[in-house]
């Protein structure tokens, strides 16, 4: 059935586009045509937002649909634009059918394929408009050998490359050739000038080279012409002279070179010139100012020396001009004052020397002021550039002061006297310019203050005065600027607060205030500045916390660095807690507050405690209380220990089930799997020289099972603190149940309301602290073994974590090896076993390694997350790739692992960190991006560090690079 219906189908088909246009046309030639001419170009095309939703195969003529126009007296169709009609597919056949059209336009859309000679075919047709779309290759030879009655093509902005068609002079009806922005390569056809109709040729942003050829001359007709962005070389043709009429001309961006034609100057039409971003040469010739209609002059980026001639002066319609990026001396003509016109004056990037031109102020009769070195003296008249808009003056070599009067430029939108020897103060008058959305003063010698008055240009966007050497405050009213988005005011001297008012400045993305003297702490309220993405601060002498929140959780250390009183994160510095002020103590006064302080003429002295004496006398006080507390409390732990000692008495015969026993003196043992079988007694824990070593929680013993099999118990010496029997046993059954190839197993747990004992597995190969820094009770490790330790020890840590298990003790000593030298982590989820997650405990109990606790334990409502394992393991990278300890104690210093190593990095010697050992016999494409992640894991903010799980698809890829880079392709 299915064949049938598709045969029927084609056969409808091919009705349609064979015997139907027969048919048709022999009952009416001059009106079906165009329809089914559209029909068919309909076909190929396809029509997402249906616009020609009207076109109907059924309708006797078309001229009633979308993009159609006819001719009223016969009603054939004339016109066909489709343009920004998001049309895609092929321009196909159909259109051959329509004889009469005048005029084709399918700009911008997304048109492909190549372009058909058959539309050339259309015997009427005068206009082509291609442009805007997607089409590509050669253009045919054939397409400009028919185009009969053709008076304007364009096919600007395509793909379509090979060089222009040679047949294109054939076309003698052409009046305007767009061909712009494709990628027509070749020389320009020698033919083309040949085409004496001609008014418009576009042929720019091409691949052109090659010279211009001659025989310009022969386009008497000629309105305007651009050849602009190609390689054409060369010299400009002394022919242009004689195409009177040329108002346009776009020689930009291209390689020509030499000399500018003399006859030029007879263009008098000529309103735009531009041959920017050429090689010409010698002085702008004086003659160009005879070129009197001259709206936009564009001489920049080439190498024109010399003065700028006065003759300029006499462009009195001159809107645009732009001698920048040249080889330009002395000073401006004061003749151009007569180009009152003038909106754009840019002569930045020359050489040219002098006080600034006053004459662009103001107006009147030059005078000379007695004694002061020729500076020549305006009298006030009406000002000559009120219609400035653009004034660019950077890069040169002017020198004086910025004068007051510059607040007359009323319409100046942008200003720029950047890199020149600029002194004296920024007048006041600024704030005048109500229009100026950018002002560059940089790198120049100004002093005094940035005034008050800068508030008064509210419409700034871009404020740039860095390298200067301004004095004084920021001024408040900058908050008046609501559309600021770049402050820079770096490399000052500057002093005093950063105002708070900035943070009303909400537009705010570039702020830099670096190498000053601002003193006082960063306004909270900057945290709130949404669009921030640099705020460089460095290099003043600001103190106090950093802004918490928004781009400040997140701000580079290079943007704080050089402020020895800030703290925060980004500084790697905690900030100290609100302590009391100091304690005033007069041994002579009274209960009676009246006498609590004593004028000094009585001879009696005030004894001031400062905080850090207050510090350090609490401390002693806590260390007393500590020793009195531990010893009371290993007295109750051997008393207790030896009370017990019966129920760990095991002899060889002794055996032991898992349910617990009910003797109050033999305790509950229970092991997860297998029997409880030991074959030495309780005097192998108490023993020290079975003694594996020391922690937070207690002490580690080693005993073998009568397998033969030894085991680790860790007997805990925080009895006063554990939980409950019940609540002791679940969390320990908890534990027992995880398993990781990288985790020490626990294998039982023996429990005594004065005893209790965590089973686990024995590990030999000791402790990477051990082997790090125990010399020769270690063994050396390669690279590639602490690259190991590193991935395994992150792969436990993530997979703890996916349990929702904090370890709280991430430290090189609980990381262990095995016998294949595979790292164990041990001591993991301890802290559970305490009734609450105390802060002191954990801190003094648990993290006992000075070095690897998170900033967060010292701030009580911050919440304790997996983060704080996150930084512990970012110490122990770090420490496993210099071999040095978190902290080391020097003679007169003390040496923090992460400031030293983030220094090391900033100074870009991060190399020299890696151990010693390793010197030579280590990756440098491994071990730095190690180090960096290491450095990133030790953030001060917590949700700056990544999770576990990130961290290990980091190091494998670090690995594997060529993985990561496949998976990325």
């Amino acid at each position: 059935m299915r064949p049938l219906l598709k045969m029927k189908a084609l056969l409808s088909l091919f009705l349609l586009l064979v015997i139907a246009p027969i048919f048709v046309t022999s009952l009416n030639p001059s009106l079906n045509d165009d329809v089914l001419g559209l029909i068919v170009f309909k076909a190929d095309i396809q029509d997402p937002k249906g616009k020609l939703v009207s076109w109907d195969e059924d309708d006797d003529n078309p001229c009633s649909w979308v993009g159609v126009r006819c001719s009223p007296r016969s009603n054939r169709v004339t016109e066909l634009n489709l343009d920004e009609f998001s049309l895609s597919g092929r321009i196909g056949r159909g259109l051959v059918q329509l004889q009469f059209l005048r005029k084709l336009s399918l700009a911008k859309n997304n048109l492909t394929g190549s372009i058909s000679p058959n539309i050339a075919r259309i015997e009427n047709l005068r206009v082509i408009d291609l442009s805007e779309n997607n089409l590509s290759g050669e253009v045919p030879s054939s397409f400009f050998r028919q185009c009969g009655s053709l008076r304007g093509i364009s096919l600007a902005r395509n793909k379509f490359t090979s060089e222009i068609p040679a047949s294109l002079s054939s076309c003698s009806t052409l009046a305007a050739i767009n061909l712009s922005s494709n990628q027509f390569s070749g020389s320009l056809p020698p033919g083309i000038w040949s085409l004496s109709g001609l008014r418009l040729l576009d042929l720019s942003d091409n691949l052109l080279d090659g010279e211009i050829p001659k025989g310009i001359e022969g386009l008497k007709n000629l309105r305007a012409i651009n050849l602009g962005k190609n390689g054409l070389s060369g010299q400009v043709p002394d022919g242009i002279g004689s195409c009177l009429l040329l108002r346009s001309i776009d020689f930009g961006e291209n390689s020509l070179s030499g000399s500018l034609p003399e006859n030029m100057q007879k263009l008098t039409l000529c309103s735009y010139l531009n041959l920017r971003g050429n090689s010409f040469v010698g002085e702008v010739p004086k003659w160009m100012g005879e070129m009197k209609s001259l709206e936009s002059l564009d001489l920049s980026l080439n190498r024109f020396s010399g003065q700028v001639p006065s003759s300029i002066g006499n462009l009195q319609s001159l809107k645009m001009l732009n001698f920048s990026g040249n080889g330009f001396t002395g000073n401006l003509p004061e003749s151009l004052n007569n180009c009152t016109n003038l909106s754009a004056l840019d002569i930045s990037q020359n050489s040219m020397t002098g006080y600034l031109p006053l004459w662009i102020f103001k107006s009147g009769t030059q005078k000379v002021m007695p004694g002061s070195k020729n500076i020549p003296l305006y009298t006030m008249k009406e000002n000559a550039m009120q219609n400035l808009q653009i004034l660019d003056l950077s890069d040169n070599a002017f020198s004086g002061e910025i004068t007051s009067v510059i607040g007359v430029l009323s319409s100046l939108q942008f200003l720029n006297f950047s890199r020149n020897s600029l002194s004296g103060p920024i007048p006041g008058t600024i704030g005048e310019l109500k229009a100026l959305s950018n002002l560059d003063l940089s790198e120049n010698q100004l002093n005094g203050s940035i005034p008050l008055e800068i508030g008064g240009a509210i419409s700034l966007k871009e404020l740039r005065l860095e390298k200067n050497f301004l004095v004084g405050k920021i001024p408040t009213s900058i908050e008046n600027c609501s559309s600021l988005s770049t402050l820079d005011i770096s490399e000052n001297r500057l002093n005093g607060p950063i105002p708070a008012s900035m943070a009303k400045l909400t537009n705010l993305q570039i702020v830099d205030l670096s190498f000053n003297n601002l003193t006082g702490n960063l306004p909270r309220q900057l945290a709130n500045l949404p669009n921030l993405v640099s705020f460089n601060m460095s290099h003043n002498n600001l103190q106090g916390e950093l802004p918490a929140g928004g781009f400040f959780n997140t701000i580079s250390p290079f943007s704080v660095y050089g402020n020895p009183s800030l703290c925060g994160s980004a500084v790697n510095k905690s900030c100290p807690g609100v302590l009391p002020k100091p304690i005033v103590l007069n041994p002579n006064s009274s209960s009676d507050s009246s006498q609590s302080s004593l004028p000094p003429i009585l001879g009696h002295k005030r004894i001031i405690l400062s905080i850090s004496a207050l510090i350090a006398i609490g401390a002693a006080a806590v260390i007393v209380i500590g020793v009195i507390a531990i010893t009371v409390l290993n007295l109750r732990v051997r008393s207790s220990t030896s009370r017990s000692a019966a129920a760990l008495t095991f002899s060889a015969g002794d055996d032991f089930s898992h349910s617990p026993t009910t003797d109050a003196n033999s305790g509950k043992l229970v092991m997860f799997s297998g029997e409880p079988d030991f074959s030495t007694g309780a005097h192998a824990l108490l023993n020290k020289d079975c003694e594996l070593g020391r922690g937070g929680f207690g002490a580690v013993y080693r005993t073998v099972l009568r397998d033969g099999r030894s085991v680790a118990i860790k007997k805990l010496t925080v009895s006063s603190l554990v939980k409950s029997q019940e609540d002791f046993e679940r969390e320990v059954k908890k534990l027992g149940k995880v398993r990781h190839q990288n985790l020490v197993a626990l294998e039982g747990y023996y429990w005594t309301p004065s005893l209790q004992l965590l089973i686990y597995e024995y590990v030999s190969n000791g402790s990477l602290y051990k082997h790090l820094h125990e010399g020769s009770g270690g063994i050396f490790l390669s690279w590639n073994d602490r690259f190991n330790i590193i991935l395994g020890t992150a792969k436990s840590l993530a997979h703890l974590h996916q349990l929702n298990i904090i370890h709280y003790n991430i430290k090189s000593s609980n990381v262990l090896i095995d016998s294949s030298g595979e790292p164990k982590v041990g001591d993991f989820g301890l802290a559970r076993l305490l009734p609450m997650l105390d802060r002191y405990v954990l801190s003094s109990k648990i993290q006992s390694a000075l070095g690897y606790m998170a900033p967060e334990f010292a701030c009580r409502t911050v919440k304790i997350t997996e983060k704080c394992d996150i930084y512990g393991f970012g110490v122990l990278v770090l420490e496993a790739v210099t071999g040095k300890r978190p902290v080391e104690y020097m003679e007169d210093d003390v040496v923090v692992l992460c400031d030293m190593v983030r220094g090391a990095l900033e100074e870009g010697s991060v190399e020299e960190c890696v151990d010693g050992r390793l010197q030579g016999i280590f990756p440098a494409e491994e071990a730095i991006p190690v180090i960096k992640l290491g450095l990133i894991c030790t953030s001060q903010v917590p949700s700056n560090r990544p999770d576990m799980g990130e961290v290990v698809n980091i190091l494998e890829l670090i690995r594997c690079p060529s993985e990561g880079q496949e998976e990325l392709e």
